[in-house]
């Protein structure tokens, strides 16, 4: 199973990192929010119009290390893009297909020359040119291998956007895999952030600096290939002792980096279209 290569993958980072350590027996709290919120999502459509936006949703869920150029966050994103479906129905195949970053742009409300307004589009049109000839699998398994086959979600080691979306689909009552529990923590720049200021990651001064200084950390360093899978093997063992799937302790977590003290922090900036 691609997450069980995620679980392996990280262990073996985490279990001789240099920069970052797990404290286990810190006092995190474990329960919060999880699920996909109605009215922020499109999720009151046919199911196979829900099935395309959620893909669509997760084609561009990327770009947090470029969001201050833009001033926009993941919410701003997402907002945009379910008005969109809900006044003209989530692009079709053939729509993804044809997509240009002014168009993009204009849907998003983002720059069009940015260059992450490109890398949306290519993610899109990457997008449309997959959906006909792949079927929903029955297995979110098989979900997240079929989308690698997508450049920008070829997330070797960590595969977060190819199981988050599994887990979004899921989520959103269009499927039902039997494996998803089985998928692991979607390892991005907030989880680690929201696990170092509960006390479960400690990060040494170096990278602690470089991460309180908004330095950019590059996609594949030392640095943030420890910080993800860190929090990948940390969160194993907590959603063990939780007794919940680890991508219920993700939705937890995730939701509570958006309040404070969590969003009085910075976490790590990275430029990647993996997260």
């Amino acid at each position: 199973m691609l997450a069980d290569e995620v679980r392996r993958h990280c262990a073996q980072i985490a279990t001789s990192a240099r920069h970052v350590r797990i404290d286990l027996d810190a006092p995190v709290e474990l329960d919060g929010i999880a699920g996909l919120d109605p009215e922020l999502h499109f999720l009151e459509g046919r199911p196979e119009d829900v099935t395309r936006y959620v893909l669509i949703l997760d084609a561009i869920n990327f770009g947090s290390g470029f969001f201050g150029e833009l001033s926009t966050t993941t919410d701003a994103i997402t907002e945009r893009l379910t008005a969109h479906a809900r006044a003209h129905g989530p692009w079709t195949a053939e729509q993804l297909h044809a997509l240009d970053a002014p168009t993009v742009a204009a849907t998003l409300a983002l720059e069009p020359s940015h260059q992450l307004t490109h890398l949306y589009a290519e993610a899109l049109n990457q997008l449309g040119a997959w959906l006909p000839d792949h079927p929903i699998p029955a297995t979110a398994d098989g979900l997240a291998r079929a989308l690698t086959a997508m450049p920008f979600f070829a997330d070797h080691g960590f595969y977060k956007r190819a199981q988050i979306a599994a887990n979004d689909l899921q989520l959103a009552g269009v499927v039902d895999f039997p494996d998803v529990d089985a998928l692991t923590i979607f390892a991005d720049n907030l989880v680690p952030h929201v696990l170092r200021v509960d006390g479960v990651l400690i990060y040494d001064d170096a990278l602690a600096h470089a991460v309180d200084h908004q330095l950019e950390l590059p996609a594949g360093s030392e640095y943030e290939r420890e910080l993800r899978a860190c929090a990948v093997h940390a969160c194993e063992q907590l959603a063990q002792r939780a007794g919940v799937p680890p991508r219920t302790l993700d939705n937890w977590l995730w939701n509570r980096g958006q309040n404070p003290p969590y969003s009085e922090g910075f976490a790590h900036i990275t430029k990647t279209v993996f997260y």
